[in-house]
């Protein structure tokens, strides 16, 4: 019976651990929520989670094409994206691009791309409570 009894606490106890983990950062939907945001003209290429949770930063890699302009969004929690920055980096890791300008903070930035490569697009975070969000990346010729 005390097996019994322990597995159940260990199993629920199990359960309550990671819905507590999904409840701090949904970055799926917040992703998916950033789709239609982008700006008219862009057609969609790919979301991110950014889930920052524990993290300095989030980073992921995208070849992109010379001649063309990419579109990258975020969106967290709320109406306001202060705190998740957004920065776009070429394939010698030069910053191109960054969503935070003279201390302020916008929600979505544009890249003409000038040298088809690899980029990498990098999340920090400059605000505690802003560790997690989504994005969408976009582009049009």
């Amino acid at each position: 019976m005390k097996n019994i009894l322990f597995a159940f606490l260990f199993t629920s106890s199990l359960a309550v651990s990671s819905t507590d983990i999904v409840d701090q950062c949904d970055s799926d939907n917040l992703a998916n929520s950033c789709i239609p945001k982008l700006a008219s003209g862009f057609n969609f290429l790919k979301s991110y989670k950014v889930d920052g949770i524990a993290k300095e930063k989030v980073e992921y890699s995208y070849v992109f094409t010379k001649g063309t302009q990419y579109m990258i969004n975020v969106c967290a929690n709320g109406t306001s994206t202060d705190g998740i920055v957004v920065s776009i980096f070429d394939k010698e890791r030069n910053k191109v691009a960054t969503s935070k300008i003279n201390g302020q903070f916008i929600s979505a930035i544009a890249y003409p791309c000038n040298a088809t490569g690899i980029y990498y697009i990098q999340y920090t975070f400059d605000e505690p409570s802003a560790h997690c969000g989504g994005s969408a990346l976009g582009f049009k010729r």
